[in-house]
């Protein structure tokens, strides 16, 4: 673990109200996911006592959403095609005695499929009441499996979030006539944010009367909030005499274990609903003497502003300010 072997600025606020271990013994890794979770296993319960389904289905992506509908939807059919299979396919009116036994098992297959969607084509019927009854318990699952599934389908397009890209690299820049630290992002969808509000805190390692402690404090900025959030919005933190940063070196930063927390909030008028989202840097993912690249200009014929979503990492090295 790298430590600070400096002295913080003593003119720094310090945040008490993170909630996180002031102990740095008693967490591993980052506090911050960089896509905005918090970086925490938890343990002591059973997995399905700490598992929230519902969440968990609304945040996976979306190509895993699909591949557990489809992989549900093909293995209930096969449950159910089974259970046909041991009635007896006798009692499937349609089935024929033509085929071998796994084409018959793929008949048995499709006619639960299509109870289970309801959609009864009739070219197979059940026959007996076992079979009946399990066709009817078929029936009533799929429907309420499918409305669950547009439940879920409506929950992952309807839930608010704020849609905005974070920069790569938090930089350390000049700024006026001292440097700052700087962090950018910008709304990457067709949304119209406002009313943008951001906090930054930092956590930091340190050396306090021969304990180490993890210190917090909070990262004034240059602007707080904005009224419209629609081009790319530069936060900056100058490194004057009330920052931690006050006094630190490139090697200050190198041998010292922090990490920057970031947290957006703003207001999504589509939804009618504020959102919120929340992401981190390590001290290594700082880069010292840099500025970013602009990131919008005019179009052509000087109608419209064009953002340049594909720039919001670029930046170019520079030298600091000395003071």
């Amino acid at each position: 673990m790298n430590v600070f072997k400096g002295i913080i600025n003593t003119k720094a606020k310090t945040d008490s109200n993170t909630g996180f271990s002031s102990n740095p013994s008693s967490y591993g890794g980052r506090f911050i996911n960089k896509d905005g979770t918090a970086n925490i296993e938890k343990r002591g319960i059973s997995f399905l006592n700490r598992i929230s389904w519902y969440h968990m289905m609304l945040n996976m992506s979306g190509w895993k959403f699909i591949a557990v509908l489809f992989t549900f939807y093909a293995g209930i059919n096969f449950i159910f095609a089974s259970l046909y299979y041991i009635i007896g396919l006798e009692y499937l009116d349609g089935v024929g005695n033509i085929g071998s036994e796994w084409a018959k098992f793929g008949k048995a297959y499709f006619f639960s499929a299509q109870t289970f969607t309801t959609v009864g084509y009739g070219h197979i019927s059940p026959n007996g009441f076992f079979t009946s009854a399990l066709a009817a318990t078929e029936a009533l699952t799929g429907l309420l499996s499918f409305a669950i599934a547009t439940g879920l389908f409506y929950g992952r397009f309807s839930r608010p979030k704020a849609f905005l890209r974070f920069s790569q690299n938090a930089l350390i820049t000049p700024y006026k006539n001292i440097n700052a630290l700087m962090v950018r992002l910008a709304p990457f969808k067709n949304t119209n944010l406002i009313d943008a509000e951001a906090r930054m805190t930092m956590g930091m390692s340190v050396n306090e009367n021969g304990i180490m402690v993890t210190k917090f404090y909070t990262l004034n900025l240059e602007l707080q909030k904005i009224n419209s959030l629609t081009l790319s919005w530069t936060l900056v933190h100058p490194i004057d005499e009330n920052s931690p940063f006050y006094g630190f070196t490139k090697d200050d930063f190198a041998g010292a274990e922090g990490e920057i927390i970031v947290y957006i909030k703003t207001f999504d008028d589509l939804f009618s609903s504020t959102v919120a989202t929340t992401t981190s840097y390590l001290f290594d993912e700082i880069v010292y003497g840099a500025k970013f690249e602009i990131m919008y200009n005019e179009n052509d014929d000087n109608t419209t502003t064009v953002l340049h979503l594909d720039k919001i990492n670029k930046f170019n090295k520079m030298e600091l300010n000395k003071y």
